[in-house]
């Protein structure tokens, strides 16, 4: 099968082919650390964690960099704002995102370099740029020359003439024209600083990434993403920088990612409708946030809504039900499945995994995939429930490894079903009051009355429980409870 990707720069899907047969590299813009992060970073995050996942599972070996803007004027004013330096808030935060990260269950990419990291690198790419006539030196501060690179706008779209009617000059910017932008600035008193050609200063925000993403994977790699609100000017500003200095195209392929809407509106920090994930993952399972973002292609708007949130959590608390179904024991007198149905099983599962792989191909499709995913959990409830599969024959072998590989790839459903419903129960009976020896005790007591034929008491207890938010299910092998779904 082969791999498809949208490329912004094309607007058009594109067969992956990457610069080097088994190697990928890829650079994913990474968060300035100066507060906790919200919902629109998970996305991008679960996104590209899926990508990098993806990716190796083809086989390839992924040299995956991604960032952290540590100096910036949200950490110069976050830092005079606490009493605090500006390297104490990026280390504060930096420790947030990974504790953030974590319970997301992203795995590490190779490289996570830091601006600051980089400060001789980035000098050095504005020094050759000015060299190359492409930038500027004003009163201590550097500015690229848009209009001297013929191709600005060649990712986003947009012209020259469109962006001049929108441009003007910041009070205290020195630029020759209004589209320029800043690759190096001039330190304020009190400022962090740095030592340059030009005096005392520090980067501006764009060259950071051409730096580290050059320093990390060379001057042409396979894949760089983010957000759609980093198309322009953040990434268009990348590609005139990078490729005004080496004259060789910078990156292949481009993949941006959608925006997380609150009622159809862009979710952002400065708009002020956001939540954190910290806010999110206090009131729900972290898998279930993963599974919210990747129900949805990656490329479209994703409209944020508590209903939503706890639709993906019933959606992770069923595949994991179904998982557990692997992991138990035949009931006495269950039957063995068939010759006849084993094969049918066989052929089930091998179209299922072939519909998996082939919507991940195209172009990273997870919501096609986890309908995959969740046909073939829904057809473990189904067969498992009335009959034994033995985990050594074939299908039951090509079933957990087929479950096995796609969950590796989603990263969701990796846990042991056993213990995370346990451990679910545990916490949603706190929550309702109640303790798994109170229930136990009410059930034995029910047990006895059904004995005796006090059928209209034993249900009341059924009755009292439910009330409770408990469900109880008589099965061939006793009776068992769970929590009640409202």
């Amino acid at each position: 099968m082969t791999l498809r990707i949208y490329n912004t720069l094309q607007q058009t899907k594109e067969e992956f082919k990457p610069l080097h047969p088994d190697r990928v590299g890829m650079y994913v813009c990474g968060v300035t650390v100066y507060d906790l992060c919200h919902i629109g970073h998970a996305r991008s995050a679960i996104v590209f964690d899926t990508i990098y996942r993806y990716l190796q599972a083809k086989g390839y070996a992924v040299d995956y960099v991604k960032n952290f803007t540590d100096i910036d004027d949200k950490i110069i004013n976050r830092a005079n704002k606490e009493g605090l330096t500006t390297r104490q808030v990026s280390e504060k935060y930096i420790e947030e995102y990974y504790r953030d990260m974590d319970m997301l269950g992203l795995k590490k990419p190779t490289h996570e370099p830091r601006a600051t990291m980089h400060i001789p690198d980035i000098v050095n790419l504005v020094q050759g740029l000015i060299e190359k006539g492409h930038a500027y030196e004003s009163n201590g501060d550097v500015y690229y020359a848009v209009r001297s690179f013929g191709a600005y706008g060649k990712l986003s779209g947009k012209n020259i003439e469109e962006l001049e009617a929108g441009a003007r000059v910041e009070p205290g910017e020195a630029k020759r024209d209004p589209l320029d932008f800043a690759l190096w600035k001039k330190s304020k008193p009190g400022e962090p600083s740095w030592d340059s050609p030009w005096g005392k200063g520090r980067p501006g925000w764009h060259i950071e990434c051409s730096a580290m993403s050059t320093y990390y994977l060379g001057q042409s790699f396979d894949l760089h993403g983010g957000g759609m609100d980093l198309i322009f000017p953040h990434h268009e500003n990348e590609i005139a920088q990078t490729e005004g200095l080496t004259n060789v195209p910078f990156v292949k392929y481009w993949v941006h990612n959608g925006f997380v809407q609150i009622n159809k509106e862009k979710m952002s920090k400065s708009l002020g409708n956001f939540f954190t994930i910290r806010e999110i993952l206090n009131r729900y399972e972290p898998q279930a946030l993963r599974l919210f973002v990747l129900m949805h292609h990656y490329r479209s708007p994703i409209d944020f809504s508590d209903q939503s949130l706890k639709e993906a959590e019933k959606a992770l608390y069923r595949g994991y039900a179904s998982l557990r179904l692997l992991h138990q024991s035949p009931l006495p007198g269950k039957p063995v499945l068939a010759k006849d149905k084993l094969d049918r099983l066989t052929d089930t599962i091998a179209g299922y995994e072939k519909a998996f792989y082939e919507s991940m191909d195209d172009d990273f499709n997870t919501a096609g995939a986890l309908s995959s995913l969740f046909d073939t959990l829904h057809l473990v409830n189904t067969v498992l429930g009335t009959a034994f599969l033995n985990p050594d024959d074939g299908p039951g072998k090509h079933l957990r490894s087929f479950l096995k590989a796609a969950s590796d790839v989603l990263g969701v459903f990796d846990y042991d079903p056993v213990g995370f419903l346990a451990s679910r129960k545990d916490k949603r009976l706190a929550g309702l009051g109640i303790t798994a020896a109170e229930i136990d005790q009410k059930l034995s007591r029910r047990t006895s009355l059904r004995k005796e034929k006090r059928f209209q008491e034993a249900d009341s207890i059924r009755t009292d429980l439910l009330s409770r938010g408990i469900a109880i299910m008589d099965t061939p092998a006793g009776t068992v409870w769970d929590i009640a779904e409202g």
